[in-house]
This record gives C-alpha cells, structure tokens and sequence, in this order.
C-alpha cells in the first residue's frame, strides 16, 4: 500500500491559529468583505473573495491552501519523493497521475517475477481546509495485490495433482 497526501498546513484544525494570531488579523463577527478592502493580498487569484460563514478568511486569502504540500511516503521510486506544492487546481489529476504510477509498478513487479495482478485500486481522498473551508484533494492511496506462482512449493504440487486427477477423462468423445 502506497499513500501521497498533502503535509505541513493541511491536516490540523488549527494548524495556522497560531500564524493568524501573529499577524494580527483582525476579522468582526460579520465577515470579511473583498480581499482588497481589507488590504490583505490575494494569495490563490481566482478564488472567491468572500469568506464563508465560520471561516476566518476568503479562498483567495487563505495562507494554508498556499502553503499546502504534497509528499510520498511510500518504498518505491515514484514523483513526489520530496515535499512538493501543487496549486488546487491541478492537485486532482497530479494525484491521479502519482497513483497510477504506483499501479504500473505492481504489474512491472507481476511481470518480472513470475506473478499475477489480481486487484488494483486508487482511491483519492479529499478534506476540508479548516482556515478558508474549501474542498482539496489531500491525497491518494493504491491498493494492489499480487499472486506469485511458486512451482516448486510441495503444496502447489499436491494442488496440481489432485486437479489432474479430478480432470482426466472428464472431455472423452466415445461418439468419435
């Protein structure tokens, strides 16, 4: 099993409470308004300015959606060995992309050694940014299992017998 999921920023609820604080940011109870009238810069242009409700700030104000990072954490010689930032656009299909490379190396591996791919799955998950409330894509995950013959295994032999015996003379034509 292989996983690549965002790191840093995007797991912890209040991963930035503390980076907020800081800067003294100043939001009231009703809302944030445009990103420039406020005067923060736009972080994540073409997202919306407006802050949904019990967020602290717009998407396109959000410090943790740009910070966001992406690593690997599996065995295999794959992208993403290293902690990299994708932009929540592309996020989707680059996931996409890194797990269907780990589903090439199952059947490479299959292919080399003699065995079969009996099950291969990818499943892409998703989150919630808690500073902006946007839907990411925080990771994937590949699931595959192999089957290996082993021809010498004294059990397989004793399988394969027992299957010969119970199979000869089972498609005789007498009529012929």
């Amino acid at each position: 099993m292989s996983m690549i999921g965002a790191i840093g920023s995007g797991y912890g609820a209040y991963a930035n409470q503390m980076s907020m604080a800081a800067a003294g940011s100043g939001y009231a109870a009703g809302g944030a308004g445009k990103a420039d009238e406020a005067g923060k810069a736009i972080l994540n242009p073409g997202q919306p300015t407006e802050a949904k409700p019990g967020k602290r700030v717009s998407p396109a104000e959000c410090e943790t959606c740009k910070n966001r990072k992406y690593q690997d954490g599996s065995d295999e010689m794959v992208s993403f060995k290293s902690a990299q930032h994708i932009s929540p656009q592309a996020a989707a299909s680059r996931v996409r992309g890194h797990e269907a490379e780990h589903v090439s190396n199952a059947y490479k591996d299959a292919a080399m050694n003699n065995g079969k791919v009996l099950q291969a799955s990818v499943s892409i998950k998703t989150a919630v940014c808690p500073e902006c409330g946007r839907t990411y894509v925080a990771g994937g995950e590949t699931c595959t299992k192999i089957a290996y013959s082993n021809e010498e295994n004294p059990y397989i032999q004793a399988r394969k017998n027992m299957n010969k015996q119970g199979l000869l003379g089972a498609n005789v034509d007498l009529a012929g």
